[in-house]
């Protein structure tokens, strides 16, 4: 019988770089056999468990199980679980499976997903997910949020290619380098979205601001490539955005790499009453906040109103750093809070 920590080891010892996801998901897949789901791979590659317990609703919990390249390898302490996606998201993805599996009071359909490439701008795996299984009556993604706490909502994102070509000339020539055009462009998306060109990063500290990071820049006079990222709040207009920097930059090409609205839930939503129910009776105190960060959360809400909220164990000040852990302790009360909180579901 699979315990969770013996999940979640065997998810971390698997680097899984977004795009390398086979053998975690495969084990993945592994795991969920063993503790009674019907599992299988599905065309995405994102590894798919279901438990049927009867007439009631239909739960999808999905987490991810690519991670960003690099990071700490495995290692096991008294109380931690050291290694790259212990806390973004193989922590949470294990505390949802073993938190179904042990829900048994539960009555209804169970879908656990463990999708490919949130870290990308595609998302592929939740793409799959909205696009081929039918819409659940309720839906709990796994992301970091704290044993305690729940996740109301996220930013949205859009993702920008800028490229620039232009003909060799003299430096002194009177005509724009394309360079300088790429670097231009940067300059009027933070205009566009009134973030202080000395200090751009400040305004990720806000649910409501809109927030850009350049991630790319390179280039000479004659071709040059940026790509930038915007955290969009509820409400923004990304096309009166991209239509502004092509307007103001007409000589470099400005093309969309990818972009998901925002999404938030009220404290009301039955998802997050189900989940701080189950903090409760564990003992916590639950909260609820929102993140300036993206999620599959987004992807998923922008085509299924359902009741939904984003819950995991782990530190999000750990993810992607050369520390990342998840406490052990925290972990099992992770599993804990879902279990209770799935059986809460279904009454």
């Amino acid at each position: 019988m699979t315990s969770p920590v013996d999940l979640l080891t065997d998810l971390v010892a698997i680097p899984s770089p977004s795009y390398a996801e086979h053998e975690v998901a495969a084990c993945l897949v592994g795991h969920l056999h063993r503790l009674g789901f019907a599992a299988h791979l599905d065309a995405a590659g994102n590894a798919v468990g279901v438990l049927d317990r009867g007439p009631g609703p239909s739960v999808l919990l999905l987490g991810h199980i690519d991670t960003v390249p690099g990071g700490p390898p495995l290692r096991v302490t008294a109380d931690a679980v050291h290694g790259r996606g212990a806390v973004d998201a193989k922590g949470p993805m294990a505390a949802l499976t073993c938190g179904a599996a042990r829900a048994t009071g539960f009555r209804g359909r169970l879908t656990v997903v463990g999708a490919v490439e949130e870290e990308t701008p595609g998302s592929r795996g939740a793409m799959a997910v909205r696009d081929t299984l039918p819409r659940p009556d309720a839906v709990i993604i796994g992301e970091p949020s704290g044993w305690s706490d729940v996740v109301l909502g996220y930013k949205g994102k859009l993702d920008l290619r800028v490229r620039a070509d232009c003909p060799g000339a003299h430096p002194s020539a009177p005509y724009p380098r394309a360079v300088e055009l790429a670097a231009r462009a940067w300059a009027v998306l933070l205009d566009e979205i009134g973030a202080d060109p000395a200090d751009p990063a400040s305004a990720h500290r806000n649910f409501a601001d809109p927030a850009a990071t350049l991630t790319l820049l390179r280039g000479d006079p004659e071709h040059a490539e940026a790509e930038m990222s915007v955290r969009t709040p509820p409400g923004f207009d990304v096309h009166a955005c991209v239509a502004a920097v092509r307007a103001r930059v007409p000589a470099a090409t400005v093309t969309v790499r990818g972009a998901v609205r925002a999404c938030r839930v009220r404290r009301s939503d039955p998802v997050v009453r189900a989940l701080s129910g189950a903090i409760r009776a564990e003992g916590g105190e639950p909260g609820a906040k929102v993140k300036t960060a993206t999620s599959d959360m987004n992807t998923l809400s922008e085509v299924w109103s359902v009741p939904m909220a984003t819950y995991g164990p782990g530190d999000s000040r750990l993810d992607h750093s050369d520390d990342e852990h998840i406490r052990i302790d925290d972990f099992l009360r992770g599993v804990a809070v879902v279990e209770r909180a799935l059986t809460s579901l279904s009454l």
